[in-house]
């Protein structure tokens, strides 16, 4: 469990609250991480093996006559195809070295760039709102709170009853209130902050009418 028992109920609590003012049907998901990156690792693994034949062109003809005497005697000559042999291998033991090491998931995560994490978890987010949130309620009235941990990044996605009255900035409060909390160790406090604001906007453009079901589930859900 990501989050404690005590953070499920202070999320549930919000969303109960805020869901008591409005129409607007709020998901929160909290998820360990959006994408494992195994291809930012390969391409690590790739552009490090692309760079020996570099590095070797750049070395000095005495350095090249050092590691052949070191290694195979100072009489020892060469043919192309032995030449050709003892590349591929370099190229293979340094692909192989560079992907094992990035197969430590908080090593590959510290590599990948910000802007593949922001992508991946938008990614997600639209993803888990496709499946969970869009066209499950009746006035197309859903909105989902994404925060991924590993990535240290949150989306919020809403339906067409919403987004079609709110712009995408209206919600910056919301994200700092999260942000703030998760830095702080407290993402559970964090989320239940950003469902607070969203729910004073959704009170706003959608208030409480008297036939509107729950027809989403209330409770954090961690994946």
């Amino acid at each position: 469990m990501l989050l404690s028992p005590e953070d499920h109920a202070l999320v549930t609590a919000a969303v109960t609250r805020a869901e008591r003012e409005s129409d607007g049907e709020i998901v929160t998901i909290v998820a360990a991480q959006s994408d494992a990156y195994h291809d930012v690792a390969l391409h690590y693994a790739v552009l490090a093996m692309l760079l020996v034949p570099g590095l070797l062109a750049a070395l000095p003809q005495s350095a090249i006559h050092w590691v052949e005497g070191l290694f195979f005697g100072w009489n020892a000559a060469f043919t192309r195809g032995g030449l050709m042999l003892a590349l591929f291998t370099v190229l293979t033991l340094v692909f192989l070295i560079v992907r094992l090491t990035l197969a430590y998931l908080p090593l590959r995560m510290a590599l990948t760039p910000g802007s593949t994490k922001t992508r991946r978890v938008h990614r997600r987010a639209i993803q888990l709102f496709r499946t969970g949130c869009e066209l499950k309620t009746r006035g197309r009235t859903g909105i989902l709170l994404y925060l991924s941990l590993a990535e240290h990044r949150a989306e919020i996605v809403a339906d067409r009853a919403i987004h079609e009255q709110v712009e995408p900035e209206v919600w910056g409060e919301a994200m700092a209130a999260l942000v703030e909390e998760v830095k702080a160790g407290r993402p559970g406090a964090g989320m239940a902050a950003a469902v607070e604001r969203i729910g004073a906007v959704l009170a706003e453009i959608l208030p409480k009418t008297l036939d509107n079901p729950n027809e989403l589930p209330d409770r954090l859900v961690e994946l």
